[in-house]
């Protein structure tokens, strides 16, 4: 029933129309929402930080010329608490210099604003890449992935960008190589999610996209350097090795996070078991990724095999990096809802839901810190819940013939 239901509101366009309306009323009114509360009450007022308040104060310290001190652990905590007025939380920083560059002019305008700027901007371009990509099922995804959208609003994260920028690398890899280069190059601000594409880019021997992707990469690197000195990638490295030991101790709340690390870890696992597991994990990704670009099956299904898989790479993926996922399920979408059974579609359908909403709805319901340590008592059921969904979508595509017979001819999706 479930999955019947939702695919009637894709079957006329009035009713695509009228749910769409809906879903993005609900999504600007949130939006609004988020904007008067920050500026009511701004950065401070013993308040825990959420991530867009960590994007900002970074940003102040691009004018301040005290970069550095964000990739230090010891002084960064000092600001941040300063900044929410004596809250305790941290939340460390490791993102490569190049996205303190994007997050630079913000800090221009006073933080609601900012946030204003920021989120409806990321939203928009992330909006226009799934509706470009989902076709018809546009409004399909935006239900099955609402929650994911809803947290990362409340987050002020930056999925929106994340998710666009697979997407336009999904929708240009073939007909405009140049142009997916440049967006997977542009991954650089979360280079983990990036992985996938690479190995697929270079399996698949795509030279444009992996030499534009590199060239982007160099390029903006060495303004990196330029503007901000030799020493910002060595303070960068140390908060990524200061980072992985507070994974490694669960000082991170792992039950928001979406990794078989995670998942392992809060099932009781040892933190090196955990990484096994996750290595496990990450290389079964690798032989999808492999067997995506080397199995003869349409384009559109190759590459939201990879989106997919591209969450599960990297032990450290939170619930609103789930978003990319949707990429991959509306690049998915038409051969699965050819070949799957009705019940597996609407596990497909139900699966995104706790996956994205579970832990910040834990995290809001019982008020939870970020200064507790050791997050190993609550399930992080993210992990288990992309695994097993991956792996059902997998055997649905790979192990029930060719889809070329059963799914309707595809547009190419720069044409879409």
């Amino acid at each position: 029933m479930l999955a019947t239901t939702l695919e009637t509101i894709q079957s006329t366009d009035s009713k695509r129309t009228n749910y769409t309306r809906g879903i993005l009323v609900m999504l600007v009114a949130a939006l609004l929402f988020k904007v008067v509360w920050f500026s009511q009450l701004g950065l401070g007022h013993g308040r825990e930080l959420v991530d867009f308040a960590a994007f900002y104060i970074t940003a102040k310290l691009v004018w301040l010329g005290d970069l550095d001190q964000a990739y230090q652990f010891a002084k960064l905590a000092i600001i941040e608490k300063q900044a929410s007025g004596g809250h305790d939380g941290f939340m460390p920083w490791t993102y490569p210099p190049q996205f303190n560059l994007l997050l630079a002019p913000f800090a221009l305008v006073p933080f609601g604003m900012a946030y204003l700027l920021f989120m409806a901007s990321t939203l928009a371009l992330y909006l226009a890449v799934l509706r470009r990509i989902a076709g018809n099922r546009f409004v399909l995804v935006l239900i099955v992935f609402f929650p994911t959208i809803g947290v990362t609003l409340a987050c002020g994260q930056n999925s929106f960008l994340t998710a666009a920028l697979i997407g336009l690398v999904c929708l240009y890899f073939e007909e405009r190589p140049m142009l997916a280069g440049v967006a997977l190059g542009l991954m650089i601000i979360k280079p983990h999610f990036a992985v996938a594409f690479a190995l697929y880019a270079i399996l698949r021997r795509s030279w444009i996209v992996v030499m534009t992707a590199g060239a982007v990469v160099l390029i903006s690197s060495a303004i990196c350097t330029m503007l901000f000195g030799m020493q910002i990638w060595t303070v960068m490295l140390q908060s990524v090795h200061d980072s992985s030991v507070f994974l490694r101790e669960a000082y991170y709340p792992l039950y928001r996070m979406v990794s078989a690390y995670a998942a392992l870890r809060t099932t009781g696992f040892s933190a090196s078991a955990a990484f096994i597991g996750q290595g496990v994990v990450a290389l079964l990704a690798f032989g999808i990724v492999l067997v995506a670009a080397y199995r003869k099956m349409p384009v559109r299904e190759s590459l939201g095999l990879t989106a997919i898989v591209s969450v599960c790479i990297s032990p450290y993926a939170y619930d609103y990096d789930f978003l990319i996922f949707s990429v991959g399920m509306a690049l998915l979408l038409p051969a699965l809802q050819a070949k799957a059974r009705e019940w597996e579609r609407a596990v497909i359908y139900a699966a995104p839901i706790p996956i994205g909403a579970f832990g910040y709805v834990h995290t809001v319901h019982n008020n939870t810190p970020r200064t507790d340590a050791h997050w190993v008592d609550v399930l992080s059921i993210g992990g288990f819940g992309i695994a097993a969904l991956i792996t059902l979508i997998v055997g649905i595509l790979l192990l029930r013939g060719s889809s070329a017979a059963s799914v309707p001819a595809q547009a190419p999706l720069a044409r879409i």
